[in-house]
């Protein structure tokens, strides 16, 4: 079996041209076999000859030793093979030649050539001395027996060499052949597990961007009404008692819903990692199932989300911008077009948006008169939250609200994630502008 790509680079140990020692050993074998019997026959060629004894066991053991080199030059042993078959001798040289000239790398029209030459010079040979055997008597068969004799001893030292050749070599290109597809479905499956740990790394930062966005969203908007009601709270709680009280109903109001929001969320994620859990690759699974494993998580992920009733919704909004009221903003809402229903990524989107433009004016500043605008279109929904110079130059941060700089990243992001433009930046009368369009389908 041979072997291909760096595998038969490393595998190739022996000297000169044999792949390994034990090649080389075994050709060496052959050669050596080959020239005792060439050697042998050499005697005979050299009594019809009238030539030396000695000179024909030495032409002999040299076209025998050729059979050393039949991995290197296999068309030069099979010549030299026809070149000695009319001295009768080489048989066991034509033999293994004819074997790997078959089973080499060489076009089959030369394969064909060189074996129809040694099979008639193998029949002509046989036909004259069986002719010469019987012209002196010493075979006292028929006629019918010469060319007999001639094409069945042509075809048995020709055709199994040639045939077992040729199936030796078919299978050896075949098992090559499968060891390069089983190579390249190797480096194939290789890169696709790499660009399956990409991906897998990319959705595991896109799910932590998204959790940080939505915890984001929930918790800021809450708890900065919380600390504007508390500032409140502190300033009042000796003037006005009943006020007072009413900022702290509301501040308790404020962190339940956190609270109830964040419990939601959790539970979503604790849920989808329970219904995930069978999809861990075990020792021994197939892609395949793990594929179907991870698409059964996802859809109960989503079933989770869909019966959680995940909001916010737009129906919402109008208490949104009553609890910043409340809180001490000057706030104004107004609504364009006939309000209808939307998907739900949308609905959750626009509320966001305004939600987190709401806490950056709480943030940044507090007092100012804010406008919010929404507008139903045929095929789009915009908003645009807008805030004016707040009234006093310190009270943009008098509540002491930190800012960790990612709303207008997180709104940005929701809003392109659903094919729509966003907008925000300063206005020329020193306010600051948010504003969204987003697609309705």
């Amino acid at each position: 079996m041979t072997m291909t790509g760096e595998e038969h680079t490393r595998g190739l140990t022996g000297p000169w041209w044999w792949p390994r020692r034990r090649s080389a050993v075994f050709d060496g074998a052959l050669a050596l076999a080959s020239a005792l019997e060439c050697g042998a026959e050499g005697i005979g060629f050299a009594r019809d000859a009238g030539i030396p004894v000695w000179a024909g066991v030495l032409f002999g053991a040299v076209a025998g030793v050729v059979l050393l080199v039949r991995r290197k030059w296999p068309v030069a042993v099979v010549l030299v093979a026809i070149a000695v078959t009319p001295a009768q001798m080489g048989f066991l040289l034509g033999i293994v030649g004819l074997y790997t000239l078959a089973a080499a790398e060489v076009p089959r029209r030369v394969i064909g050539a060189l074996a129809g030459m040694s099979l008639v010079g193998t029949a002509v040979v046989t036909f004259v001395r069986v002719r010469q055997d019987m012209a002196r008597g010493d075979l006292t068969l028929g006629d019918w027996f010469v060319p007999f004799a001639a094409v069945a001893t042509a075809l048995g030292l020709t055709a199994p060499p040639v045939l077992l050749g040729l199936y030796v070599g078919a299978r050896r290109r075949l098992m090559e052949s499968l060891r390069e597809r089983a190579d390249s479905l190797e480096r194939e499956l290789q890169l696709l597990a790499e660009r399956a740990e990409e991906r897998a790394e990319w959705a595991r930062n896109e799910e932590r961007t998204r959790i940080a966005r939505e915890m984001h969203d929930v918790v800021a908007h809450r708890v900065s009404l919380m600390v504007v009601h508390a500032a409140a709270l502190q300033a009042v709680a000796r003037k006005d008692p009943e006020k007072a009280v009413r900022n702290a109903v509301l501040v308790g109001d404020m962190g339940r819903q956190a609270l109830t929001e964040l419990r939601e969320m959790l539970g979503v994620l604790r849920a989808g990692d329970a219904d995930a859990g069978g999809g861990r690759r075990p020792v021994g699974v197939p892609l395949a199932a793990v594929g179907e494993a991870a698409a059964a998580a996802a859809a109960a992920a989503s079933r989770v989300v869909e019966e959680a009733g995940e909001g916010p919704w737009l129906s919402e909004l109008e208490e949104l911008v009553g609890q910043s009221a409340a809180a001490g903003m000057v706030v104004e809402l107004s609504v364009q077009g006939e309000a209808r229903s939307y998907a739900a990524e949308v609905e959750q989107t626009a509320y966001r948006v305004v939600q987190e433009a709401l806490t950056n004016v709480h943030k940044h500043a507090a007092g100012a008169k804010t406008h919010v605008r929404l507008a139903h279109r045929v095929s789009e929904i915009a908003m645009q939250v807008e805030n004016e110079p707040p009234s006093e130059p310190g009270s943009a941060s008098a509540a002491g609200l930190p800012s960790g700089g990612n709303g207008l990243l997180g709104m940005r992001e929701r809003v392109l994630g659903l094919g729509g433009v966003f907008v925000s930046g300063p206005t020329d009368a020193g306010g600051f502008r948010v504003s969204a369009v987003i697609p309705a389908v």
